[in-house]
């Protein structure tokens, strides 16, 4: 019986937490621009809040990476 209400209030504990919310890696946002410029953007307009989370840190290399693609393909590299 101890076992049973144990795993019930595991259950319940575990429905009641809040959800993470879901990251991106710098390759997923390379691959989805619009989504990158939402997420820059959401970084820009509250960087005192958001300027040190995961999303916006790897946005800004996503950014950079593909400012660097740009500029290969400009220069004919």
């Amino acid at each position: 019986m101890k076992r049973v209400s144990f795993f019930a209030t595991l259950l319940v504990l575990g429905a009641c937490s809040e959800k993470a919310e879901q990251t991106y890696t710098v390759d997923e946002l390379i691959a989805d621009g619009a989504l990158l410029a939402h997420i820059m953007s959401e970084c820009r307009n509250n960087p005192g809040e958001l300027h040190d989370t995961v999303d916006c840190r790897n946005a800004e290399a996503a950014d950079g990476k593909l400012r660097l693609q740009n500029m290969r393909k400009a220069l004919g590299k």
